[in-house]
């Protein structure tokens, strides 16, 4: 089946969801929404998440996706099982990756970084209560990040600072993974691995979410047939794509901003 993968997220940060999919399925369309004007969703009521979840599904849609990457932690915890509930299209999701990294701490304390919405959502905790048990999680809201991250300031002294106050705690109690839960913190590496001993590995979502994308095309006979396509990666954004463009770096990209 020849339509593209659609991916949406509250802002840029999906992007590294993105170049993961797109690093393991090469050959298959993609379609990116950034939904930056209402960034983050992390900070928002469920209900509210919920419909602007279902405004980004249908643009999607109308784009002829085949399936669907929530690429945001806060809309799937808040919103991915009453989208699979109403449309036809496979989901695929993004929730913090607990498991892994219960697997491989020794000091048996855990860190997580992510957004409000995440850290109060049900599925968040009941991915910890279900492959955490005996560890300690060590939760920190990475409150302003996203919007920073929005507004181009990735290596600002105001990013500096907030990653330090938000790790110190962490370190405190002896973590030894650190657990990235939401799209955007991603781009944070290269800070966090300044702030962090070596000690620390920090673990994100982007590979597994690839490797789910490739293994529900599989299943459902979605994959691309179709060869030397042109156009195989749009973007769309409803606010100014300047940070979009310097995340997405070099290639062909077709970047286009909506009223949306």
């Amino acid at each position: 089946m020849n339509g593209p993968i659609g991916i949406f997220d509250s802002g840029v940060g999906g992007t590294s969801i993105w170049k993961e999919v797109h690093q393991m399925l090469p050959d298959e369309r993609t379609i990116y929404l950034a939904d930056s004007k209402n960034a983050p969703y992390g900070e928002k009521p469920k209900e509210a998440i919920l419909q602007l979840c279902i405004k980004n599904t249908e643009f999607l849609l109308e784009q002829g996706s085949k399936i669907i990457v929530v690429a945001c932690n806060t809309a799937t915890t808040n919103a991915i099982d009453y989208l699979r509930s109403i449309y036809k299209v496979p989901f695929i999701g993004i929730e913090p990756a607990i498991k892994p990294a219960a697997l491989h701490t020794k000091t048996k304390r855990i860190g997580v970084l992510a957004t409000k919405g995440t850290l109060s959502s049900q599925l968040f905790h009941n991915t910890s209560k279900l492959h955490a048990q005996g560890i300690q999680i060590v939760e920190q809201e990475g409150t302003g990040l996203v919007e920073l991250i929005e507004a181009g300031k990735l290596e600002s002294e105001e990013m500096g600072d907030l990653l330090y106050d938000y790790v110190k705690p962490m370190l405190k109690a002896d973590i030894d993974c650190l657990v990235l839960g939401c799209t955007h913190y991603p781009y944070l590496i290269p800070i966090l691995r300044r702030l962090l001993p070596e000690t620390v590995q920090i673990i994100d979502s982007g590979e597994a979410v690839a490797r789910q994308t490739k293994a529900i095309l599989l299943k459902n006979k979605l994959q691309n047939t179709e060869t030397g396509l042109k156009r195989k990666n749009q973007f769309y954004s409803n606010t100014d794509s300047t940070v979009l463009k310097s995340l997405l770096g070099d290639g062909r990209h077709e970047i286009a901003c909506l009223d949306f």
